[in-house]
C-alpha cells in the first residue's frame, strides 16, 4: 500500500480511535461518505467481473486490492484486528468474514465479497454474492431473494420509525421463501467509524424501539441461509461457516437516513450497484 494513501488510525494505533456512537452525518461529512461509498461500490464491481471458475480467493484479493490503490482508497479490513486482507470472500457454505486463500473457485459454487474503503476520513461498506459459472436453480433463488430481501429492508427505513422496521420486513420475507436469517450478525453503524452503533438488526427483535433520525448512516446485510440459521466460528478466529454446511448469501449496502426514507450511497458513479439498487 503506498505510503501517500491514508490509513485508519487502528492500523498504525492497534485499536479504533475514533467515536463508536451513531454516525450522524451533516453536508460536509456526508459528501465525505458518498466518495468512500463510491468507491467501494466501484471495487466492489471490478472484483466481482474477475469471478470464474478457477479463480482463487486470493487472486481475487489481489484485484480489489489493485482498484482500491487505483482510487487512493485504503483496504478498511486490512490490519483491523489483525485481518491479513483487502476484502472478505465467503464461499458457499461460509456466512460472512472468509479469508481469501489459494482455494480456486468451481462451477457451481457462489462466492461474497465484502468490500469496505477509506477515503478522506470516511468507510463504505458494501457487499454482493456472485455465481460461479452456472449455479442450479435452488442457488439462483437463495442469491435473489438475498438481495431483494436487502433492498426491502432498506426501503423500510423512516425517519422517527423504530429500527426493528428492517427486521420486519426482512425475516418474514425470507421466510415465505423457505430460508433463515442469521440473528447475531448485523448491520452497523458507519461512516468516521469502520463499525460503530446501533445494531441493525434483520431478524425481528419486538424490543428494539431505538430509531432512525436523519443523517445516520449505517449498513443494512443480511445473511440467508439455505439450510439452518445455526453457525460456528473456524480456528483461524475470523470464518463463519453454517453448522450444516448449507449454502448462505449476503448483500451489503450504506446508507443514510434522509427526510423521507433510506438513500443508498454504495452505488458507482453511474447509480449501480451488484448488490442491486432501490427502485425509483
Amino acid at each position: 500500500m503506498p505510503e501517500t494513501i491514508p490509513r485508519p488510525d487502528y492500523v498504525s494505533r492497534g485499536r479504533v480511535g475514533t467515536p463508536t456512537g451513531r454516525q450522524i452525518q451533516d453536508q460536509q461529512s456526508l459528501e465525505r461518505l458518498r466518495t468512500a461509498c463510491t468507491v467501494a461500490a466501484e471495487v466492489l464491481s471490478v472484483t466481482g467481473e474477475a469471478v470464474e471458475p478457477g479463480v482463487t480467493t486470493a487472486e481475487l484479493d489481489a484485484v480489489a486490492h489493485a482498484a482500491y490503490v487505483e482510487r487512493g482508497a485504503y483496504p478498511s479490513t486490512l490490519g483491523y484486528k489483525g485481518f491479513t486482507k483487502s476484502i472478505c470472500t465467503s464461499v458457499n457454505g461460509v456466512i460472512c468474514h472468509g479469508i481469501p486463500d489459494s482455494r480456486p473457485l468451481e462451477e457451481g459454487d457462489i462466492v461474497n465479497i465484502d468490500v469496505t474503503a477509506f477515503v478522506e476520513g470516511m468507510h463504505g461498506d458494501t457487499s454482493a454474492t456472485f455465481a460461479v459459472g452456472r449455479v442450479n436453480d435452488a442457488t439462483r433463488a437463495l442469491i435473489e431473494t438475498t438481495r431483494e430481501a436487502t433492498l426491502r429492508g432498506i426501503a423500510a427505513v423512516r425517519p422517527g420509525e423504530p429500527l426493528r422496521r428492517i427486521g420486519e420486513a426482512i425475516e418474514p420475507f425470507a421466510a415465505s421463501r423457505g430460508f433463515g436469517v442469521i440473528r447475531e450478525y448485523g448491520g452497523h453503524g458507519i461512516g468516521a467509524t469502520f463499525h460503530a452503533d446501533p445494531h441493525i438488526n434483520h431478524t425481528v427483535v419486538p424490543s428494539d424501539t431505538a430509531r432512525f433520525e436523519v443523517g445516520m448512516s449505517f449498513t443494512v446485510e443480511p445473511m440467508l441461509t439455505a439450510g439452518r440459521p445455526v453457525y460456528h466460528q473456524a480456528d483461524d478466529g475470523w470464518t463463519e461457516h453454517t453448522d450444516d454446511s448449507m449454502i448462505s448469501a449476503q448483500f451489503e449496502h450504506t446508507v443514510v437516513v434522509t427526510s423521507d426514507g433510506a438513500e443508498i450511497l454504495t452505488v458507482t458513479r453511474e447509480g449501480l450497484s451488484p448488490a442491486g439498487i432501490l427502485p425509483r
